[in-house]
């Protein structure tokens, strides 16, 4: 009957099926809650608007991500009359600037779901919020605002500041791995050039930041870093119709290649038409230049890829 139909409102159904959109609830899912928030600023650093985010896991557990982008927007919102833009983006699902508002060029999240769903899987969350020299902030527990929009005080600079301990009722551990959380940064800071990004643990006493001013060149001399390299490192930034291709490639003494491949910043391990693409266009091109140079006679066969 119509009794066994049951409609989940707003962020319960986060809250009923977390795996749904964090993929686990174990440590994985923890980390995923982290990489949500960070991502958003990351998305920020991107569009030129930031360069630094820093990353605290504080010793009852909770995290804080800061960054000096532009602060998400806390005016009203145009679909939701007397509902902050911020209260908007942190309660509703599918509630973004990814979606072809004009807000991002690339981002490395598409479906408006990430920070609205850290919210719900949270204890508590509150979000400071620096704009237009004022700081702003609101508080929730389990998804539902607690406090309004507050206006309390006057602060310099701009950006966001997301604090939120994960909720046990639904997710399993509040065990973050240091060296995971570490290594995932160093990723980031490798795909976006000039991004200072730390990591302050006071669980352990631990901290470590990352910048590199190579980019992509950078991650390849740190993955050969003890490897015989054969050559100089290959750099390519090229952009064409909105879309911005990055490469870097060194040849080394080993016989297995290394593959690293991302998309919007999210690293694709299993490739894609992005790596197949890329390894036929080399195997090509160096076919062709053998050739041309005469380094390939006409009886030879073609270097395979």
């Amino acid at each position: 009957s119509g009794q066994n139909i049951q409609i989940l409102e707003g962020l319960e159904a986060v809250r009923v099926r977390p795996g749904m959109y964090i993929g686990a609830t174990d440590q994985r899912g923890l980390h995923h809650l982290i990489y949500e928030v960070v991502d958003n600023s990351v998305d920020e650093v991107m569009a030129g608007y930031a360069d630094t985010v820093n990353v605290v896991i504080h010793a009852d557990d909770s995290v804080t991500i800061e960054d000096n982008g532009r602060g998400i927007p806390v005016d009203e919102h145009h679909q939701r009359p007397g509902m902050s833009t911020l209260e908007v983006v942190m309660t509703v699902l599918h509630a973004g600037g990814k979606f072809g508002g004009g807000g991002y060029q690339i981002s490395s999240g598409l479906h408006g779901v990430g920070v609205s769903v850290v919210n719900a899987l949270s204890e508590w969350c509150q979000v400071d919020v620096k704009h237009d020299g004022k700081l702003y902030r609101q508080r929730y527990e389990q998804g539902v605002p607690t406090t309004p929009l507050q206006e309390i005080g006057t602060v310099e600079g701009s950006g966001t500041i997301t604090t939120f301990l994960p909720d046990l009722s639904v997710m399993e551990t509040r065990d973050y791995s240091f060296e995971i959380l570490s290594q995932r940064f160093r990723e980031m800071a490798y795909l976006n050039r000039g991004l200072t990004i730390s990591l302050v643990d006071e669980r352990s006493d631990r901290e470590v930041t990352f910048y590199f001013e190579g980019g992509l060149t950078s991650f390849v001399r740190y993955l050969n870093k003890n490897r015989t390299a054969l050559s100089k490192p290959v750099s390519i930034v090229r952009a064409m119709d909105n879309i911005r291709v990055e490469l870097a490639m060194q040849y080394n003494d080993t016989w297995a290649p290394t593959e690293f491949s991302f998309a919007n910043g999210i690293n694709t391990i299993d490739g894609g038409m992005h790596v197949t693409g890329f390894r036929s266009a080399l195997t090509r091109t160096l076919n062709d230049y053998a050739r041309k140079a005469n380094l390939l006679k006409d009886k030879d066969g073609n270097l395979t890829g």
